[in-house]
């Protein structure tokens, strides 16, 4: 299919073949007829990409900041690679469109194939010819006429204007003040005349205010002293109860004409994106309310409601996202609203490139809504071959008989392991798959897979894949890893194994029904150079050890999807397991019993602070000390070893610290680049599948670790330490 993407590093539009999407539990696959560019959203986004660095920098400094924050954490070598990572790269426009829906995804009850729908949503309703959305981000149309589907392309945008009016609180007969008459402008006044209210605007644009002129605005002005003048004049010198700002403007003046235009005690809605410096003298002697409208309504960004599907009570809730998009895609089929003289231009998808450079160029053309639209697509397919590159690839020096496919296309998979695998001089890149045909089609143009798809099926079912790489969401590990070892493959699969106890049983089932495939799991902090050089300092250590890890994680917001106790895991499960088994690994013994402690009175922070004691059956102790709270400029992450008379120190492995018995210097050892094992994990991983030899990490130890974790968790759970001696059982 294809889809409009935009380049990151030059902000240039494309239009590109890409797999039509998978469809989870609770989405829809809808296949498109038309969509709608937003002049405001989407101009920002190619005029942001057209910047230089310099410039891009100068526009977000919160970004620079981030980038220094990194380069002292990980090294400048690190951090140029990220930022690299993340500019080579291309990102989907778009969250307003309309079609048929082609395929729904368990659990959804609301619309079926066949239904007539509108979808919105950032990331989903893209401009593509086929769209992947949650349920709660799709209304279907209350009747079957395609010939309507153009007009439903604005729900959307309708549901924001419609909630920014219902955030005005606006009543029959009541004035209302509508500053900037762009797209949301012209909407936003449609639908105040159908609730019966006054409505006076502005825009600097005369075509503009001819156009709202024509579709039953009662009095509309290009300049500030006429509008604010005809407020006064139709309120006897009050003003307006109700201003909404629609504009889309960086600048202050929007906001402080609102003030002139509004009566006491009256109120300003922002629903576009404007300057928000309120001047306080008039807001203050009016005392006027100022509301920023959010998007289309409640529900908004909230995974909860969008991905996940639960819905807020319909008596304390009445008007969700939903029901605002529902609301007025009833609007446009009855003809209250008219969505026909708001389009000023029309582009087929694969000229969609001409769409941006029209809005992009300011004053160049006069235009309004711009739509995309489809011909009829053929039947969806989830995988393609990739065309030859122009370039010829670089030959491997050995003729491989691997061939990697990988499952799960995100930014670590595509920023760190594909990349270690490419620098082992690794080159037989088979097949990718990620729900996000777009993901893949970009990881397949830079590492050469031949294959792209939107499906793991794919992946599995490709005779030349002999070791999957998978690295979706945590809580599909399991099943995924499960199905390839079935499937004859040999799997990399990135930390954890798994989320539950099921889960792990399960693996464990699928390695005796395929002793002879291989399993490795992404625990690439042994492989690390420093992390060795301790590793063999301990190694004929005359007793046990006490090791303490501490790693000093950063917060992230409740709502991250690895705070989901069922895709992410949690922070222990879904990242401490990298550090327990770091501990086992450096004891070089099993674990006999494990005990977890979190802060239970710390608000946000209480799940992301906890304290893993092991105890392990040589006598060793070690602790992780896992926490949120702290700052980010004291390094991640800290390993000491005590033994014998001896104690180590790696920080952050870039710094080893090694005192011994009866001497006085300590041996320091320090590297300029973090480097925390990936390449090396990756190297062995490729030469025992070529060599049909054990991965480096053994089965045992693999499956220890990842009993231990799960065990840890546990313990949280019942606030109690659990024995680890039964694993086995």
């Amino acid at each position: 299919m294809k889809q409009v993407v935009q380049n990151l590093k030059d902000g240039s539009i494309h239009v590109v073949d890409v797999p039509v999407p998978s469809v989870d539990s609770g989405f829809v696959l809808v296949q498109a007829a038309a969509s709608v560019v937003s002049a405001g959203t989407e101009r920002a986004a190619v005029e942001f990409g057209r910047l230089s660095l310099l410039e891009k920098a100068r526009a977000k400094p919160h970004l620079v900041r981030q980038v220094w924050e990194k380069t002292l954490r990980d090294g400048p070598i690190a951090t140029v690679r990220a930022v690299l990572n993340r500019l080579d790269s291309v990102n989907t426009l778009g969250y307003a469109c309309a079609g048929t829906v082609v395929e729904v995804g368990s659990g959804v009850t609301s619309v079926a194939p066949g239904d007539l729908v509108a979808c919105g949503g950032a990331g989903y309703a893209s401009h593509a010819e086929y769209v992947t959305v949650p349920e709660h981000l799709v209304a279907r149309m209350p009747c079957d006429e395609p010939g309507l589907l153009e007009d439903a392309s604005f729900t959307t945008l309708g549901a924001i204007a419609l909630h920014g009016v219902r955030n005005g609180g606006v009543r029959i007969g009541e004035v209302v003040a509508v500053i900037g008459l762009g797209l949301l402008g012209q909407i936003t006044v449609q639908l105040l005349k159908v609730a019966g209210c006054v409505v006076i605007g502005i825009d600097l644009e005369p075509k503009r205010v001819e156009l709202a002129q024509r579709c039953g605005i009662d009095a509309a002005h290009s300049e500030r002293a006429a509008f604010v003048e005809s407020c006064l004049q139709r309120t006897m010198g009050r003003g307006a109860d109700v201003t909404l700002v629609t504009a889309a403007t960086p600048g202050n003046e929007p906001i402080e004409m609102a003030g002139d235009a509004t009566r006491d005690k009256g109120r300003v809605v922002a629903v576009g994106d404007v300057g928000l410096q309120v001047p306080r003298r008039v807001y203050y002697q009016k005392e006027i309310e100022l509301v920023v409208s959010r998007s289309y309504g409640p529900g908004r960004y909230d995974a909860e409601y969008e991905e996940r599907g639960h819905d807020y009570p319909y008596a304390y809730v009445r008007w969700t996202e939903q029901r605002n998009m529902q609301t007025f895609l009833d609007f446009v089929v009855r003809r209250v609203v008219q969505m026909g003289p708001l389009v000023t231009h029309r582009f087929w998808v694969e000229d969609a490139a001409a769409a941006y450079e029209l809005i992009a160029e300011r004053g160049s053309e006069s235009f309004l809504g711009v739509v995309i639209k489809y011909r009829e697509a053929a039947a969806p397919t989830r995988s393609f071959e990739m065309p030859p590159p122009n370039a010829k690839p670089r030959m491997s020096r050995v003729v491989d008989r691997v061939g990697l496919g990988v499952v799960g296309a995100g930014a670590f998979v595509t920023s760190v392991l594909l990349p270690a695998f490419q620098q082992t001089g690794f080159t037989n890149f088979i097949s990718v798959a990620n729900r996000s045909g777009v993901t893949a089609r970009e990881a397949a143009r830079r590492f050469g897979f031949r294959y792209v798809a939107s499906d793991a099926k794919e992946v599995f079912a490709n005779p030349a894949v002999s070791l999957v790489v998978i690295g979706t969401p945590h809580n599909l590990h399991a099943e995924l890893t499960a199905t390839a070892l079935a499937g004859g493959k040999d799997v990399f699969v990135e930390k954890p194994l798994c989320l539950t106890l099921d889960d792990f049983e399960s693996v464990r089932a699928a390695l005796k029904a395929s002793p002879e495939r291989k399993l490795m799991v992404g625990f690439n902090r042994r492989f690390a150079p420093l992390a060795i050089k301790l590793a063999e300092a301990l190694r004929d250590r005359p007793e046990p050890l006490v090791v303490h890890y501490r790693v000093n994680a950063g917060y992230i917001q409740p709502d991250h999807w690895i705070q989901d106790p069922t895709v992410g895991g949690g922070r222990l499960l879904g990242e401490g397991c990298h550090f327990l088994d770091f501990m086992i690994w450096l004891a070089r013994t099993r674990v006999e019993e494990v005990t977890t402690w979190s802060m239970t009175d710390a608000g946000r922070y209480r799940r992301d602070n906890v304290v893993v004691q092991l105890r392990f059956m040589d006598g060793s102790l070690g602790t992780l000390t896992y926490v949120s709270n702290g700052s980010r400029q004291s390094g991640k992450e800290r390993v000491e070893v005590y033994c014998a008379g001896q104690s180590a120190i790696l920080d952050d492995f870039r710094r080893l610290e090694m005192a011994r018995p009866g001497r006085l210097r300590l041996a320091k050892t320090r590297t300029w680049s973090v480097d925390k094992g990936h390449l090396e994990e990756c190297r062995l991983t490729v030469e025992a599948v070529r060599r049909g030899t054990d991965v480096p990490i053994p089965l045992t130890d693999t499956l220890h670790s990842t009993f231990v974790t799960l065990m840890a968790h546990e313990s949280l759970r019942r606030r109690a330490p659990i024995s680890v001696s039964g694993e086995d059982d």
